[in-house]
């Protein structure tokens, strides 16, 4: 079972992040303040979980914690300052639209932006460790997922209901053939050629993994 938290005396919201990895759509970031003796037999990694665990989760989640909220940072801003800021970017969002202003942050990753006057712990792998995390990657997963699958009703040769903007052979091989879309990561290397770096090794090289 995940631990409640960090440290007991303080108010604590968990962040995590999805999508980082896709060649499309936006970074979604979730924070979740959840109450100290929360407890939950099988929340965890939302990469762990199938989809009819996550929507169940999620319900409970948004109805048991203290407060919740989801942010997004798009495709275009994505290109802009990167995916590294980006991810950053988005859970700082979260964390404004909080209704209740956290006094510790746990971060999922290993390395994080402070946020103004709110002090943060990085846990590696944070999400199957800690309960605030893994609800928050449940929240983000399941908006994301929702996201790209509306969107793949406008642009369906993608299989994005099926992939979620993630560099399958599908996609790369869509994108090879009808090319790229407004939603589409610029920056990223989005056909794949012999030689080339998986998208895992370029996020690698940013430090994610």
């Amino acid at each position: 079972m995940l631990r409640p938290y960090y440290n007991i005396e303080v108010i604590e919201a968990g962040l995590d992040e999805v999508g980082r990895g896709c060649l499309a759509g936006p970074v979604v970031a979730a924070a979740v303040i959840l109450p100290r003796d929360y407890k939950h037999s099988f929340l965890n990694d939302s990469k762990q979980l199938t989809k009819i665990q996550r929507l169940e989760l999620e319900k409970e989640i948004i109805r048991e914690s203290l407060c919740w909220a989801v942010a997004e940072v798009d495709n275009v801003e994505i290109d802009r300052i990167n995916i590294l800021k980006a991810s950053f970017l988005a859970m700082h969002r979260a964390v404004d639209k909080l209704r209740m202003k956290p006094e510790h942050l746990l971060v999922d990753g290993n390395r994080f932006t402070p946020y103004p006057m709110i002090p943060h712990t990085c846990i590696i792998k944070g999400d199957a460790h800690y309960l605030s995390i893994a609800a928050a990657s449940v929240l983000a997963k399941n908006y994301r997922d929702e996201l790209m699958s509306r969107l793949s009703a406008q642009y369906p040769h993608y299989g994005w209901e099926h992939n979620v903007g993630y560099p399958t052979i599908h996609h790369r091989k869509a994108i090879g053939t009808h090319g790229p879309c407004s939603y589409h990561r610029m920056t990223f290397r989005l056909i794949k050629e012999d030689g080339d770096q998986s998208i895992e090794e370029e996020v690698e090289d940013l430090g994610f993994l």
